[in-house]
This record gives C-alpha cells, sequence and structure tokens, in this order.
C-alpha cells in the first residue's frame, strides 16, 4: 500500500486567510494542511476546549476521554505528521493494548482477542471447527481489502461518481466486494454466531449495522487483529494536544468560546458572525456538523439541501454515556470490553428499524486506568459506559435515570464487577446533550452512518456547490466516521482548496 505522506505546495496559499469552523479532527488537519501551504488560518471552536467530539471530562482527579476511545490505523497518525515532517512520537507516546479488547456474552460467555493472531485463530476453532482457516482466510481478505481501499478510495479522494469511470479503479473496486452486506459477507466464512459477532463489533463504531453496512469495511478486521489496538497514553485527549501543537507551530490561531452564528458571504470572501464579535475571512471550511451549517448559519439561497434531504438521511447511532469514577480496581473488565447479547438483532433494531430504547443492550467499557494510573486518584478507577441508541429519542432526567439503573445492574450480572456502591464520580451524556454541546442533528453522536447509499460518492461534498469559497471537512464527507478518517478528510478539503485557489475556477 502507498504510505508516501500528502504535502502542500509550498505557499500555494499564501496571502489567503482561512477561518475553520470547529476544531474536531477533521478541522485540525485542515488547519494544519492549510497553514502549511501558506494560509493564515484561524479555528472557531464553540466550546472551551478543542477536539470536538474528543473533549475530556475531569472530576475529582479522575479523567475521561468523553467521545473517542479507541486507537487504530496507526499507520494513518503516521501518515499524517510526516506530512509534516514528524510523527506521533513526537508528541505522545504508544502502548499496544493486550488483550486489544474483551467480550462478555450475556450467557456468561467469555473472549480475548490478543495480539496473538494464532491464538485467537485457535480460539475460533474452539467454537466452530474449520474456524481458525476461515479465519486466515477472512483476514488476509481484510488484509487485500484494507491496502486496496486506502490506496484507491480512501487517501484518494473520488468525491464524483465520474470518478469511478477509470480502469484501474474498476478494476480495484471490483475486488472490493462493494455492493454486498457485511452480515452476508461474515457468514460466508462463519456459521456460529458468536464469531460473527467478533469480526463485526466495529460496525458500530461506523454508525452501522451488519444488515446496512457495505462489506467493504470487512477492512475493520485487518486493523483490528492484524495492526492492533493501541492506548495513547493521557487518552484521545493526548492526540488532540499533538496535532494542536503541531497546529500552533505551523503558525495556526486557535479561539475557544467563539459560537458561529451565521456564515455570510460579502463581495469578496466571508464575514461570520460569532457569540465573540465578527471574523473576516477569504475562504470558510466548516468542521461543524454539516447539517448545522447549512440549515442554520447560512441564508437559504446559499444551501446545498434543504430540509427533506436531511431528514431523509440514515444517522448513526447516539449514545447513552455513564462517566464513572470507582473505588478500587474493575477486576475483569479490560481496557476495552464489550458486553453483548448472544443475538444483537433486536438492538439493532431499536436503533435502526423501531427506534426506542434497547432493553437487552449491546454495550462497550472503556476503564483507561488499567492501563493509565494518572487517570484516576491512588485506589481508584476510571470507566466509561456507551450504549448505542437511537438518535432522536427523548432522554430526559426520569428516563436517564431509570437507564442508568439498569445498566449498572446489568455491567453487574455479565461482568462479575458490581459498581453501584463504589462511586465517587458519576455524570450521564446522552442524545440531547450532543445536539446542545456538538449541534449534532438528532443527537447522533457520529454523523451520517455508513450506509451504501451514504458511502463514498452518495455522502456530501467537500466544496460547497451553493457557495463559492466554503468547503467542509469532518465525519460527514468522504472518507467518514471515525478519527483516522477525519484526519484524511482534512487533507481532502486542503486539496480542494488548494486546487481551487490554483485555478481561480472551482470545480462544483
Amino acid at each position: 500500500m502507498t504510505t508516501e505522506p500528502w504535502s502542500a505546495p509550498p505557499n500555494a496559499l499564501e496571502g489567503n486567510s482561512v477561518v475553520i469552523v470547529g476544531s474536531g479532527f477533521g478541522g485540525l488537519s485542515t488547519a494544519a494542511h492549510l497553514a502549511a501551504a501558506g494560509a493564515s488560518v484561524t479555528v472557531l471552536e464553540k466550546n472551551d476546549q478543542l477536539g470536538g467530539r474528543a473533549s475530556v471530562l475531569e472530576r475529582a482527579g479522575f479523567r475521561f476521554d468523553m467521545g473517542p476511545s479507541w486507537y487504530m490505523m496507526p499507520d494513518v497518525f503516521e501518515r499524517f505528521f510526516a506530512a509534516f515532517g514528524r510523527e506521533p512520537a513526537d508528541y505522545y507516546a504508544l502502548d499496544r493494548l493486550d488483550p486489544h479488547y474483551r467480550i462478555f456474552w450475556k450467557d456468561g460467555d467469555r473472549f480475548d482477542v490478543t495480539p496473538d493472531v494464532e491464538a485467537t485463530k485457535a480460539a475460533f476453532e474452539f467454537y466452530e471447527d474449520g474456524a481458525a482457516d476461515a479465519l486466515e482466510d477472512y483476514l488476509e481478505r481484510s488484509r487485500e481489502t484494507y491496502d486496496i481501499g486506502m490506496e484507491h478510495f480512501v487517501y484518494t479522494n473520488r468525491p464524483q461518481f465520474r470518478d469511478y469511470v477509470d480502469w484501474n479503479v474498476l478494476k480495484n473496486a471490483r475486488g472490493l466486494g462493494l455492493l454486498g452486506s457485511m452480515d452476508d459477507h461474515v457468514s460466508s466464512y462463519f456459521d456460529h454466531p458468536k464469531l460473527q459477532q467478533v469480526v463485526q463489533y466495529s460496525l458500530v463504531f461506523l454508525g452501522g449495522s451488519p444488515s446496512n453496512t457495505p462489506a467493504l469495511y470487512n477492512l475493520m478486521s485487518h486493523v483490528d487483529f492484524n495492526v492492533g489496538v493501541y492506548y495513547p497514553r493521557g487518552g484521545i485527549a493526548a492526540v488532540v494536544d499533538g496535532i494542536v501543537d503541531l497546529c500552533t507551530e505551523l503558525g495556526v490561531e486557535f479561539r475557544t468560546g467563539y459560537e458561529v452564528r451565521e456564515i455570510a458571504p460579502q463581495q469578496t470572501g466571508f464575514n461570520l458572525e460569532t457569540s465573540a464579535g465578527h471574523v473576516d475571512a477569504d475562504f470558510v471550511v466548516s468542521n461543524a456538523d454539516y447539517a448545522h451549517t447549512e440549515q442554520s448559519l447560512l441564508e437559504p439561497e446559499s444551501r446545498q439541501h434543504d430540509e427533506a434531504y436531511w431528514d431523509a438521511r440514515t444517522y448513526a447511532p447516539s449514545a447513552f454515556l455513564l462517566y464513572l469514577g470507582i473505588t478500587g480496581d474493575l477486576e475483569d473488565i479490560a481496557h476495552h470490553t464489550l458486553v453483548l447479547p448472544t443475538d444483537w438483532d433486536p438492538h439493532f433494531g431499536t436503533i435502526f428499524d423501531d427506534p426506542e430504547w434497547p432493553d437487552d443492550p449491546a454495550y462497550y467499557l472503556c476503564a483507561p486506568s488499567v492501563t493509565d494510573d494518572t487517570v484516576a486518584p491512588d485506589g481508584c478507577s476510571a470507566l466509561f459506559a456507551l450504549v448505542p441508541i437511537a438518535p432522536g429519542l427523548e432522554d430526559d432526567e426520569e428516563i436517564r435515570d431509570a437507564y442508568r439503573d439498569f445498566l449498572l445492574d446489568d455491567i453487574a450480572a455479565n461482568t462479575g464487577v458490581a459498581l453501584r456502591d463504589r462511586l465517587l464520580v458519576e455524570e450521564s451524556f446522552c442524545i440531547s446533550d450532543f445536539a446542545t454541546r456538538y449541534n449534532a442533528r438528532e443527537g447522533s453522536a457520529l454523523g451520517l452512518a455508513h450506509t451504501l447509499r451514504q458511502t463514498g460518492p452518495f455522502r456530501p461534498g467537500h466544496r460547497s456547490s451553493a457557495l463559492e469559497g466554503l468547503y467542509y471537512t469532518g465525519a460527514y464527507t468522504t472518507p467518514g466516521i471515525g478519527v483516522p478518517m477525519c484526519l484524511i478528510s482534512g487533507q481532502h478539503t486542503a486539496d480542494a482548496l488548494i486546487a481551487d485557489v490554483a485555478t481561480e475556477t472551482p470545480t462544483i
């Protein structure tokens, strides 16, 4: 796979000013690339922390990553920093996790995925005759998909259908199996439902389900089993801090507490009305929620899509989150732990088919204090629980309190770890918080789901087709959801802006 880092043409944007709305990973990446190309870049952030959803909660000596917590695809981070002559180790340290993650099934079964692929193959064989060989074949296919997909469809941006009318592209696309569902693809390798779950759990983090996510995303198993799962010391917040430091070195200016309320085109450039005054710029890049930007920050004539378009999208799940500071250790809970019903279809049904709070949920537990003793006081542990739920549900205080009690009982019943009488710190975060804090449409935790109709050229574009000089970056755009994808999205957005300045005739 090609891993040569992208680099901006030197001084390509000299004399141009760019305002970036929002400081998520897409915004930070775009800021770095544009600043390296000579632009004067200012990032405006609504909240008092940088990082967008990758914010931090600190209470009584406990520290929690509030959003992303998995560090996967380390090659993407290496490539990003290499574009600026740096490497991740210049900004943060990494530890490879062992196990990568642990699964507790609700029938009392337990399964560890470790860095030892041979041990994992043996564990697969325990569940199903021939599954060890099937996993080897599956991971080889996953590796091929990853190499082809990243080189031809992720690092290379193809925003329009005409970009696919190329023999080399068509040849490689045929090898990816783009059209089938993950459910069908995985069932051709494994019959046992638990093994199918092991290789598909990451779809939740892509905002989809096995039945609505394209088989292309089998590439995640290569990332999971072959490449490994890592922990940046200090959490994902350390990665945010590292990229902010890089941006600062490149000359980017950051302003927190600047909520953008309107993006208004001028005769030349833009004027942005914010909660802290007006800001002018030649170009604007929005890393805010795409739908919020269009429907709330722009006048109707400057919008690409109407309300009906956004209503018709399939949104990734929201989440019910509990951040818990606990006395004592967490016994058998690993750094990354999944608690799964043996049949998870009903839970996916409550997310995508008949939205309601799940009564037998699949959920994720993150215990960073297992690896990092700086995130909790001595003798204590930090834990957060995340239950994927449908966006747009009602989540008033009564509902949240009841679900909190249910979840604490479910954790105790299925991991053997009782938490209720050991709580020192407790905070919840849910649908209405995502909507309020991040302007997330329907309170989605991630944005647009990776369904077949919302993958590749079906996702909203990096360039505005309605307003010259306005661009978008982040999870709504290509390549999609997840921290690594948002870093790459920033490169694509910078490419688009630089190309338009070079030609002075933006291509829509």
